[in-house]
């Protein structure tokens, strides 16, 4: 898609009470743009994701609300190193790499970021236990977002 109709379409966006807009060109060839809700209305622009996470024409599954923390100050932030699509699995049909409640060591996958149809695995920077998990699976994220909470053992 050429870079003056998404311009144009982000004008469109931005002027209109939509919040989300999504279009196919072509088999595999696909443009989201999403009205944020908190702060500037400001549109981001994602790649869809390669896998489809429902079927056509079923609901989306429920999202299960994270347990609720009382501090986390002590848990430590896993972060986005870059912009893209968050998946919890290497394929719709892989179980998740982690889920909460989950032993983690360092260096151990805890998801996967696609950026420029790469797909770059986001490791664990401490040993410990996931506490709560930050992002839907497909859900574009941002530099510096934070997408786990992990308890360090000992």
């Amino acid at each position: 898609m050429r870079e003056d109709r998404i311009e144009y379409l982000i004008g469109l966006v931005e002027k209109s009470d939509i919040t989300e807009l999504e279009i196919c060109e072509g088999w595999g060839k696909r443009i989201r743009i999403v009205k944020r809700a908190a702060g500037p209305m400001a549109p981001a622009i994602a790649a869809a994701p390669p896998h489809p996470a429902t079927t056509a024409g079923s609901p989306p599954p429920a999202a299960e609300p994270p347990p609720p923390v009382a501090d986390d100050s002590h848990l430590v932030r896993i972060v986005s190193p870059m912009v893209g699509t968050f998946y919890r699995s290497a394929s719709p049909e892989s179980p998740p790499f982690v889920e909460v409640g989950s032993q983690v060591a360092t260096g151990q996958t805890l998801c996967i970021i696609e950026a420029m149809k790469l797909m770059n695995e986001i490791a664990s920077e401490v040993s410990g236990h996931v506490r709560r998990i930050l992002v839907e699976n497909g859900q574009p994220v941002e530099f510096g977002q934070v997408l786990f909470l992990v308890e360090k053992s000992g």
